[in-house]
Parts: C-alpha cells; structure tokens; sequence
C-alpha cells in the first residue's frame, strides 16, 4: 500500500521549482570562474553549444522519462528504469539517481551553511576594516572545525546542522513546500542578481587605486564576451564546456525524473523542460557573468581574476570588495550576494530529497515526514565527515566521485536507454504527448546520435582521471600512516624544483620559477610570463614534526623534508570513497529488497 500520491499545484510553481533545482551555487561559483580559466569568450560558444546538443536533450530525455514511470506509479529513477526496458538491471543502475541525491546533498548543505553564516556575518559587520588576506584568512578558520569566528564551539557544524534541519523541515511539507519556497526563492534571487548585476556593470574605473590602478569592470566583461574561435579546435575547452552543462542544468541527478512524476500522462514536458533550461541559462550566463567577474576586475584588476580565480572568490574575496562600498552598502550588498547564493543553494538542495522520499512512499508507504527525515538523518551521516574533515579532503571526494563522476555514468547509461532500449520513436513520441510546442525532428537525431557520442566521448576521456585519484597520484605522501613528509609539486607539471630559503623548527618555505597568465589588450590574448613563487609548509611539534632541509637546500618534488608522525590525507580520502560505496551498497540492498516486496506482490516487471 503506498501512500498518498502528490501533484503539483500549478505549472509555474513546477516550472519555478525545476529551474530552482538546476539553478544553484554553480551558476553563480562555478560557472564564471569555469569562463575565465578556459579563456573567457572561448569558453562561451562551446558552452552554448554543449547546451543545445547535450543540455536540451538530456531536458527532454529526463522529463519525459519521469512523467512515463509516474503514470505506473514510480516517483524515483529505480523502478522509472525498471518500466523502461527489460531486465533486473535497469533498477540498480536507477539506485544512481537516489544516490547522487544523498551524496552531493550531504556535502552541498555545507556550502549553503556558509551563506547562512555570511549573512549573518555581513549584519553584523564582521568583515569592516577587513583586508583581502584578512577575509581569505577569515574562510580558512571558519572551515576548521576546532575555530569559531561567533565564539560558538564548532561554528561550522552548527550552521549546517541548522541549514540540514531547514532543509528536512521544507521537504516534510511536500512537494507543496518545495513549491513555495520556489515561489519566493526564485523572484528573490533574480532580484538580488539584476542588483548586484547593475552594481557590476556601471562600477568601471571607479574601483581603481593605487595598488590597482588599472582596475576596470569592463575589462572582465570584454574578457568573458569576446569569442575566441580557436576555442572551437581545443578539446579542454569543450570536455570543460560540457562539464559545466551537468552542473548548472542538475541532469544525470535523479532529480528532474523525480519531479516529473509528478505530472498527469498528457502534461506538457516539452515547453517546460525548454522553458526551465533557459530559465536557468538566464540566471547562469547573464546574471552569473555580471557579478563575480566585473566586481572583481572592477577593484582588483582583470590580471588579478585571472590569476586567482576559483571557487573560494565568493566566500574570501567578494565580502572585502563589498567593505569597498562603505557602511550601509556594505551590509545590503553582503545581505545580497549571500542571500542569492543561499535561495540558490536550498531550491536545488530540497529537489535532492525527493527522489530519496518518492522511492520509500512509493515502495514502503512511508509518508512525508518519515521519508523528510530519514533523508536528513542520511545526509547529516554522511555529511558531518565533509564538514569535520574538510581540510583533509574528503569534502572534494564527495564532490568528484558523486558530483561528477556519478552525474556522467547515469547520464550516459539513461541516453543509452531512452534512444535503444526503450526506443528513439517511441520516446520521441513521448517528448510530444501534450507538447505545448513543436520541436523540431532535428532534436531526435541530435538525441540519437549526437547527445550519446558527447557522453561518451566525456565518459571515456575521464577514466585517466579516475585512475588518478584512485592512485592518489596528486600527492607525493600516499602512505597513510609515514615517518616522512615528503615535498609535493610546486606548480601545475611536477617538474621545477624549489629552493629553502627560511627554515623554522617547523616551518619552511621554498621559493620557485612558476607562471602565470596576463591578458594583453592589444593582442586580445591571455599571455604566460614566468615568476618566482613561494610555498610554505608548517608541522606539527606536537606530533615530534621537525623541518630536515635547510636554507640553501634545492628539493625535488618527492623529496623528504620533515621527519615524525604523520597521518595523510590520503586516509580520508579512502575513507570519503569507502563512505559513499557504502552509500551506494546500502541503497541497492533496498531497492532488492523492494524488488522482492514486488514479487511477492505480483507487481514486479521481469
């Protein structure tokens, strides 16, 4: 017996809720900082490309794919496969979308903890008289554990328990909870951005000082709109184009399928699946690309983004560009920029829960609220390790392995499946029942042929990847227990040595030839100059750690250069893969264990 079945409340609270779940903190963190390190406006085309070939299509697949199991009964990707095609399985390789969900929940609930806390922060004036380092420092200590920047012990465990226990609450309302907070999250977010976007655009020269006299927004919004067409030989600029596409649309997740069960057998899937995607593009391209990058620029020069950015620019360089402004601006523009990125954060982070929450209604009769809170208690067990362990990285475990790697697996074996399987005319046939417009046949060929070989093509070029991070081959120190610290690479290519020139019993810091990029406005070019570098490393005394070189000394990548007890990062990373394999071990062990219920039922599909 399954409990009650729900529906959504009217089209442009699904329509709000879709493009919530795939606009997230990607738009807003990855997307521009994705731009500027693959050359600004040769990334933008094959981006938009990747978009119509492989984003529209995944759409398409997705919503039609959900609305066909929701008529059976199925509100999750499991037993959704499971009515596709024949064979046991299609419903283990669905336990993907339930798993990505929790994993990436787990993890994703802690960067939206962080914009709690920066609003907090911005009100109450934490970062006034703050320098750049000052803020940056700020970040460091708030994602160790063992500090507090409020006095409160554990100050970071505390906001994300906070935003899990938010989160869960929404999620126990249903879909008419996800609903609402779509239709106040959304408007609010496009009104912060369109604020902070005209701050973005009409700042130009006025940033500049002395430290950066050259400082000019539009700089950084010529870098990013100006096509580049030798981009389109590059194949890193389109495996990071398509990359980007998984982020910012949610698919390979689980959880679009998941929503569209929700709608009647004859609801339109077509226009709403188009108009979400670019809904989304909106926010990403447009709003995403005003913010960040012209902001930075504006103050701190176009040379500077270039050379430093990365995700940690919203959280360590965007509250001391916001002090720039003074007082009151200050504080709204903190209120702003965090409140996006958090409306952002929890419209995606509550579709995360329902596919968790559809399979147990569908499959054990669990009603809301047990399904809400069994998924919070999931995700907080497997979250806490992300948040307590953050620094020894297996925050970026969860993040590669259920993030990314996840995200192509299902995408490509779904692809697989609605074009082959299941059958590309009967699945073209289910894109246009009750279509509110027409697509153009072009689409189902783009879904046959093209959308696959992109996948694929993404699939088989990452496998070194994952070799890589299996064998920890970007570490020098892979034993996990070591009498020796050994020195790690000094820059992208392993190969440059260093060279000690200060040594404290233990502390040391080496000097080293590096490069680094600066755009030529005559040429229109991102150049490559050489420069000498440094790198620091501090041990522990506690832990008998004691500095081995000394000044004068040139250390090879790979060389020892402290001696005592050592416990690597290594460790935790085999321990974050070892958590979500056991993640995903124990969600097939249900989905068999609903599979024998369905036996027993006479419900099963063979």
């Amino acid at each position: 017996m399954t409990a009650k079945v729900e529906s959504w409340g009217s089209r442009v609270g699904l329509i709000l809720a879709m493009a919530g779940n795939a606009v997230g903190l990607g738009n807003f963190l990855r997307f521009p900082v994705q731009a500027v390190q693959n050359g600004g406006g040769a990334f933008i085309i094959p981006y938009l490309v990747c978009f119509l070939l492989m984003g529209i299509p995944l759409l398409l697949i997705e919503w039609s794919t959900g609305r066909f199991g929701g008529k059976f009964g199925n509100h999750s990707t499991p037993y959704i496969l499971d009515t596709m095609a024949k064979g046991r399985i299609w419903k283990y390789i669905g336990v993907f979308g339930i798993f990505t969900n929790i994993a990436v929940a787990a993890y994703y609930c802690y960067i939206e903890s962080w914009t709690m806390s920066y609003v907090y922060h911005s009100i109450a004036g934490t970062f006034n008289g703050m320098s750049q380092a000052d803020v940056a420092g700020f970040f460091n200590s708030y994602v160790d554990v063992s500090h507090s920047t409020t006095g409160i012990p554990y100050e970071a465990v505390i906001f994300y328990i906070i935003c899990l226990l938010l989160n869960t609450w929404i999620l126990s309302k249903g879909l008419g909870g996800i609903e609402k907070v779509a239709k106040i999250g959304m408007p609010l977010l496009i009104l912060f951005g369109v604020i902070l976007a005209v701050r973005g655009i009409t700042l130009g020269t006025s940033g500049a000082s002395d430290i950066f006299p050259n400082a000019n927004a539009w700089d950084g919004l010529n870098f990013l709109w100006t096509p580049q067409f030798d981009s389109l030989s590059n194949p890193k600029v389109w495996l990071a184009a398509a990359g980007q596409i998984f982020f910012t649309l949610s698919v390979g997740m689980g959880t679009i399928h998941c929503y569209a069960a929700y709608l009647k057998e004859r609801d339109d899937v077509a226009l709403n699946a188009v108009s979400a995607g670019f809904m989304n593009e909106f926010v990403e391209v447009v709003l995403g690309s005003l913010i960040v990058i012209p902001i930075a620029a504006g103050y701190l020069g176009l040379d500077w983004v270039i050379q430093n950015a990365g995700f940690g620019m919203a959280f360590q360089t965007m509250p001391y560009l916001f002090q720039q402004w003074g007082g009151v601006l200050a504080i709204l523009a903190g209120v702003f920029w965090f409140g996006l990125l958090f409306f952002a954060g929890i419209t995606s982070s509550l579709a995360m829960g329902t596919p968790w929450m559809g399979f147990m209604s569908d499959e054990f009769g669990w009603n809301k609220n047990k399904g809400a809170w069994s998924f919070g208690a999931l995700a907080l067990i497997m979250g806490l390790p992300t948040v307590i362990f953050y620094n020894q990285g297996v925050f970026d475990q969860y993040d590669y392995w259920a993030g990314t790697v996840s995200l192509v697996v299902f995408a490509f074996l779904e692809t697989v499946l609605f074009s082959y399987i299941f059958g590309i005319n009967r699945g073209w046939d289910e894109i246009n029942k009750g279509a509110d417009i027409k697509l153009p046949k072009f689409f189902k060929y783009v879904i046959l042929i093209i959308t696959p070989l992109l996948l694929g093509a993404v699939l088989i070029s990452s496998i070194p990847d994952w070799v890589n991070q299996i064998k920890n081959n970007d570490t020098n120190n892979k034993e996990w227990f070591a009498d020796n610290y050994f020195a790690e690479n000094f820059e992208g290519s392993g190969k440059v040595s260093g060279k000690v020139i200060e040594v404290k019993s233990n502390v040391v810091k080496f000097e080293f030839e590096n490069e680094r990029k600066k755009f030529d406005k005559k040429s229109n070019q991102v150049l490559v100059e050489k420069f000498i570098d440094t790198k620091k490393y501090e041990f522990d005394s506690s832990l008998n750690q004691e500095v081995i070189v000394k000044v004068g000394d040139v250390v090879k990548p790979g060389d020892a250069i402290a001696k005592g007890n050592f416990t690597n990062n290594t460790l935790y990373k085999f321990i974050g893969r070892m958590l979500l394999l056991s993640l995903f071990v124990f969600i097939s062990i249900i989905v068999f264990v609903a599979y024998k219920k369905r036996v027993k039922e006479g419900r099963a599909t063979l």
